[in-house]
This record gives structure tokens, sequence and C-alpha cells, in this order.
């Protein structure tokens, strides 16, 4: 049996995230420490569910964290960078053959979105970030301003902005 992602979002208990797709927090370390760069305490990790169906995605943006993706079911996932005036593209998945890798990291302060790879019907991944995620961390992109510096990606930027 291959379950699609009804089965995940019910029995996963997942709820629809505000970039888009579904989410639930499963960890939050007790824990917690002042990281000089932030506004105040975090926990040390902390853990989510994330699904993204076909025709969803996850709209640009940037947090003050590490992120680290794990793919766990379904189909692969790309998830896109912008970075100094660059971009580049990190395939979250387990075709390591189509160049997938189960484990991606996305370093803190860039910014990124993701979406289901091509002929993709879903797919369920995990995303662990340390320091732990904090809202107040967490920044959506502005469609205008991002197009502005990175005027060469203005397709893949009006696509995943809204």
């Amino acid at each position: 049996m291959n379950p699609g992602a009804s089965y995940w979002i019910q029995n996963l208990h997942l709820l629809p995230h505000p970039e888009g797709g579904y989410f639930r927090e499963i960890y939050r370390d007790e824990a917690t420490f002042h990281p000089h760069e932030f506004s105040g305490l975090r926990s040390y990790s902390t853990a989510i569910y994330y699904l993204l169906q076909q025709g969803a995605f996850s709209r640009f943006h940037r947090i003050k964290s590490d992120e680290v993706w794990h793919h766990y079911a379904g189909e692969g996932v790309r998830i896109h960078l912008l970075e100094n005036g660059q971009y580049r593209m990190l395939q979250l998945g387990k075709n390591i053959e189509k160049g997938e890798l189960p484990v991606v990291w996305v370093p803190k302060g860039i910014w990124f979105a993701a979406e289901p790879a091509e002929g993709c019907d879903f797919s369920l991944m995990g995303c662990t970030v340390s320091p732990g995620f904090d809202f107040a961390d967490f920044e959506m992109a502005n469609r205008a301003d991002l197009a502005k510096y990175y005027d060469g990606f203005k397709e893949l930027i009006d696509r995943l902005t809204s």
C-alpha cells in the first residue's frame, strides 16, 4: 500500500502552514538558551512534519536558524535558494540517480522556497531547526523587493511568492 497525501494529513494531524502546505510541530526542546543574535530565549532545536502536494509550495521566506530537511514519503521536492544575488537548487528525495538526497541543509538567513518536483503527487518531509524555530525569526519575502535584488529570477519569484 502506498498511502496518498490525505492519509498522511489525517493520520499525522497536519494543519495548513502559513507559508503553504501542511505541518505539525512534533518536537520542541524544553531546554532554552539566548543566542546573541536573537531577541530572546530559543529552544535548542525544534522539528515539524511538513507535507506539500502538487500545486502547493512553500513561499519564499527566511529564518535566522539553520534548517535541515528530511524526506520521508512520496516523491521529491525542489528547494530554491537565493543568496547574495545567486541561485541554487537542492533536490530532496530518495531518487539518488536523479540528484536527490534524503537530507539537505538550508543555511540560516537566506531566502528559500520549496515545491514538489515535476510529476510529484505529494512529499512528506521533516524540518529540524536549530536554534529552535520561533515566528519572531521568520520573514516572508516581499515579491517586489526580492525581484529587484534577484532580477534574473523574476519568473521563479513570481511563482513562489504571493
